[in-house]
């Protein structure tokens, strides 16, 4: 048997139910009669509590509880969220602070929850939560990313949660000394809010023994023990489900407060009851992106070869840890540190900051889109410096023989770095592009052409589970441990079973997101999905046509070593007949062989992938305005082998308007006091589909060796690519006129102002 073919593009099956108002989200699924829960958050971002009066709202009509956190004590509840953390450069952990279910003694973030109200209905909740009396002190509120200021933990005095460092310091040191040419830039990556489709949001039912809680998030077992902590239950106890997710890019991965209160009000209530966030609420509760500082630099040889790569960042965590928040601005970025370029040493320290706004988690891909567009951005201030091209300093630098070990340890297994740069180039036709450029200054407008070079490090559980089971209606169902929320693995695991076993596609039910059906699995995060979950499909399909061969062949009385399979039928010598798997499936169920009806398998894959690719963006720049519009986009990616081309490319087109979205117009705004100035869509800028250029997307593969399939994950890597390409082709625009520093989101107010800068100091 083929161990995997050609890749085929095909429409996703799920879309005709979402897009025919069939799909079945959080809101739609709550069971009859549930209870309908509110949440009382913090009006203030840094405060100790004084008093908490909820009895008015215990009174209030049609209000079946209130929880407070001493509510959840008194329950013997654990209050504590888990959060990760890192080593600090001594050794020594960093901060762990407590981050209570709600809020415990203070204050500490805007939008903070502080109690939860369950009422027969929601305005009788809303209502409820008005008469609570919340009374307080107020404290400053520390918003910079520095030590100092007002304490808003007793165990991180200073404010700083960590001081992590990584690389040979003293190497890399040594090489910024023996350097002919060094290179600085400071680079500030914008905070984002995720602003998902559908609002996070949950239910939860108890019956007497077992409780069990859908949320629309991005997998399910992680939260399954958490929730069986903090209710002080046994795992096999809790049952977690996800329903259909729109939209999670990373926000929706690690658990919330809500989840596990509302979990507990059913528990007491013996009712179900459902919680759905609202656009505003869930800007100032659900987990944000990005909202770092580096300061980056590199050194260079006479030949313009660099000899060391050297950062120290700043980074915002919010109020408390959140699931990943430590990780990803250390661990996770040191994954592609130095991207595609051959760099003998490097250093890296990382500098964590608690302040009284939302924790920052997840978004889009952690850590690598940070660590890339940093690099981008600082390779393209050198080539501006040493007087070399953009393309050309690249290429000196690309490195040029696999496996590689980078200075942080991550092993590249494959790469030709530039012949994807040199398809971009043709596809992008930068021949043309001073042309392009002439034209729009006719025209009174600055253009620009941006490059970025990035390489993902695809991450999560190397393992993943499958069951695949044959079931008396003749039809097949695949059980999977990934989670889907957008991406069509509806379509592209069930699509991939086909292929590799000749069952039809329309014969294949798609099952995930239920632990009680799936007793393990590594959810969605890090682009991993698809390329683990095929992978356990191969070995289980492996499994199972060695266990029907046997089988056909004591059916047909011929030798096990005469039976073949096609991808389609089996086939013996000596024999006529030429079963289908489902065939043989029927047969084994009427001898009764249930042993064959049903396979699990786990399996891991032997390495991580590193896709990776090459994003051309030119921009036009009103100079009158200040209007910055990207008007042509070109990719060339590197996936390795797809399975489904069509898919990876709406990926890709996904992620390229959120990095878009970032650099052009999305941006989070604390005013002094920790208060949230862009709290709804009045404030907050989106992009809409008129900022959004046409996209060329094409491929360049050269296979991993890391699987089987030779896949590279791809669900994250539009995003990588487009913060640096539309960066740098602002920065190429502007660099005429003296402009020397340019700083995402690229708003019309903020290059208007930078261009009447430049203006006043040529005059």
């Amino acid at each position: 048997m083929e161990k995997f073919g050609k890749s085929q593009s095909m429409k996703r099956s799920e879309d005709i139910r979402f897009l025919t108002g069939h799909g079945r989200y959080i809101d739609d699924i709550a069971p009859e009669g549930a209870l309908h829960a509110v949440l009382l958050r913090a009006p203030v971002a840094h405060a100790t509590i004084t008093a908490l009066d909820v009895s008015a709202a215990r009174d209030s009509d049609g209000v079946a509880l209130v929880l407070t956190v001493d509510d959840l004590l008194a329950a013997d509840m654990q209050i504590n969220m888990p959060g990760a953390v890192v080593d600090n450069r001594d050794g020594s952990k960093g901060a762990q602070p407590e981050r209570p279910l709600l809020a415990r003694g203070k204050l500490r973030h805007v939008g903070e929850p502080v109690a939860l109200i369950v009422a027969e209905t929601l305005h009788q909740a809303r209502d409820a939560a008005e008469l609570i009396e919340l009374e307080y002190d107020e404290l400053p509120a520390h918003m910079g990313l520095h030590t100092g200021g007002e304490a808003i933990h007793a165990e991180a005095p200073d404010n700083r949660a960590f001081d992590w460092g990584m690389g040979d310091e003293a190497a890399t040191n040594a090489a910024f000394e023996a350097a002919a040419r060094v290179v600085r830039l400071e680079v500030g990556d914008n905070r984002v809010i995720v602003n998902a489709m559908e609002g996070r949001g949950c239910f939860a039912e108890w019956d007497g023994t077992r409780m069990h809680v859908a949320f629309n998030g991005q997998g399910v077992w992680g939260i399954k023990g958490e929730m069986a902590q903090a209710l002080g239950l046994a795992e096999e106890n809790v049952r977690i489900t996800n329903p259909d997710v729109g939209g999670g890019f990373g926000m929706k991965a690690a658990s919330y407060n809500e989840y596990f209160v509302v979990a507990q009000a059913a528990r007491l209530l013996g009712k179900p009851v459902r919680w759905i966030s609202e656009r505003t609420e869930g800007m100032l509760s659900d987990h944000a992106g990005r909202d770092l500082v580096t300061m980056a630099e590199l050194a260079f040889d006479q030949n313009h070869k660099i000899l060391g790569y050297r950062i120290h960042t700043a980074c915002n965590l919010g109020a408390y840890n959140s699931g990943f928040g430590q990780p990803i601005q250390t661990l996770l970025f040191s994954k592609v540190l130095t991207g595609t370029y051959d760099i003998p040493t490097a250093y890296m320290r990382v500098e964590g900051f608690y302040t009284n706004t939302t924790q920052v988690d997840a978004y889009r891909g952690a850590g690598r889109p940070e660590a890339i567009y940093v690099l981008e951005r600082v390779i393209d201030r050198a080539a501006r410096e040493l007087g070399l091209d953009p393309i050309e300093l690249r290429k000196i630098n690309f490195i040029k023989e696999f496996p590689y070990l980078t200075p942080t340890g991550e092993t590249y297994d494959v790469g030709d770095f530039p012949r994807v740069l040199d398809h971009a180039i043709a596809d992008a036709d930068v021949a043309g592009f001073a042309a392009r450029r002439a034209k729009s200054e006719a025209e009174g407008k600055l253009r620009g052409l941006g490059l970025c070079f990035y390489i993902e490090s695809i991450l999560g559980d190397p393992s993943e589970d499958v069951k695949v089971e044959f079931t008396p209606e003749g039809r097949a169902t695949i059980y999977v441990g990934t989670q889907s929320n957008g991406q069509g693995h509806e379509t592209v695991i069930a699509k991939f079973l086909s292929d590799q076993t000749g069952i039809p596609f329309e014969k294949i039910a798609f099952v995930q997101g239920d632990s009680d059906l799936i007793p393990t699995g590594g959810g969605t995060g890090g682009s991993r999905s698809v390329t683990t979950q095929a992978n356990v499909t191969l070995a289980a399909v492996s499994k199972m046509i060695a266990g029907f061969s046997a089988f056909f062949a004591e059916e047909a009385g011929v030798a096990a070593e005469q039976v073949s399979f096609d991808d389609e039928r089996f086939r013996a010598e000596g024999s006529n007949l030429t079963p289908t798997l489902l065939d043989l499936a029927e047969m084994a169920r009427a001898k009764g062989r249930e042993d064959l009806l049903t396979w699990k398998v786990r399996d891991k894959i032997a390495a991580r992938s590193y896709p990776n690719g090459a994003h051309f963006a030119e921009v036009e720049i009103e100079r009158d305005t200040g209007v910055a519009k990207v008007v042509k986009y070109t990719v060339v990616d590197d996936f390795g082998n797809l399975i489904n081309p069509m898919l990876a490319e709406g990926q890709v087109h996904g992620g390229v308007a959120q990095g878009l979205g970032q650099a052009l117009c999305e941006n989070v705004v604390f005013d002094e006091d920790g208060q949230l100035l862009s709290a709804s869509f009045m404030d907050y800028a989106l992009p809409r589909a008129d900022d959004m250029p046409f996209i060329r997307f094409d491929v360049e593969p050269v296979p991993s060796t890391g699987n089987p399939m030779g896949m590279k994950g791809c669900g994250e890597a539009g995003t990588v690519g487009a913060l640096a390409a539309v960066s740098n082709a602002v920065q190429d625009a502007l660099w005429p006129l003296g402009i020397r520093q340019v700083d995402m989101p690229f708003t019309p107010m903020r290059l208007w102002s930078l261009m009447g800068g430049a203006k006043l100091a040529a005059e």
